[in-house]
């Protein structure tokens, strides 16, 4: 098993936490990983993008060209990587922030209203662990539980604060994923 997945969105949007955190939960698994972050020269709202690697054997090459999965989480992501991603593979859309629908009918599409839901919970900024929970719930890369874990132990203190309500955000978007079938 080899997965490729990239996660995009604006810089501030949480795409190289929520590839850490994939990283982390895979690797605490037993995984073979890699993670490298991309990111503009802005602090907030420039691009920012990671590329994620699992595999249950040692992985040759980093680069990741044509990913099995993606999470995208902005209009310019939606337009890069939703023709990238292989036939067969898995887009996770933040919907709230991507009107547009996907083309393609051989990949799987999960829309998710990301940023509404993380809105409802009180803080828009859990929309990248939604997005990561739908992602892991459809595609099995790791279990739900495995990222709840990586999020316990390895949370920065600065944010432990959130952390029952990352859990929350995290169950409704297994749920999501669940419902779209």
């Amino acid at each position: 098993m080899q997965e490729e997945i990239i996660i995009s969105g604006f810089g501030g949007q949480g795409t190289l936490f929520a590839g850490q955190l994939l990283a982390y939960a895979a690797m605490d698994s037993g995984y073979h990983v890699t993670w490298i972050p991309s990111y503009g020269p802005e602090m907030r709202g420039g691009k920012a993008r990671c590329t994620v690697i699992v595999s249950d054997e040692e992985i040759g090459s980093p680069l990741v060209r044509r990913p099995s999965a993606a999470i995208v989480l902005n209009i310019p992501s939606m337009e890069a990587f939703e023709p990238a991603v292989k036939p067969g593979g898995v887009l996770v859309v933040n919907s709230s922030l991507v009107p547009q629908q996907s083309e393609r009918d051989d990949i799987r599409v999960v829309y998710a209203p990301a940023s509404e839901m993380a809105t409802d919970l009180g803080n828009v900024r859990l929309a990248n662990v939604i997005c990561l929970a739908a992602l892991v719930k459809v595609t099995g890369v790791v279990s739900l539980e495995a990222i709840k874990q990586a999020l316990d132990d390895h949370l920065p203190e600065r944010h432990r604060k959130l952390l029952d309500l990352n859990k929350q955000a995290m169950d409704r978007g297994a749920a999501l994923a669940r419902e779209s079938g």
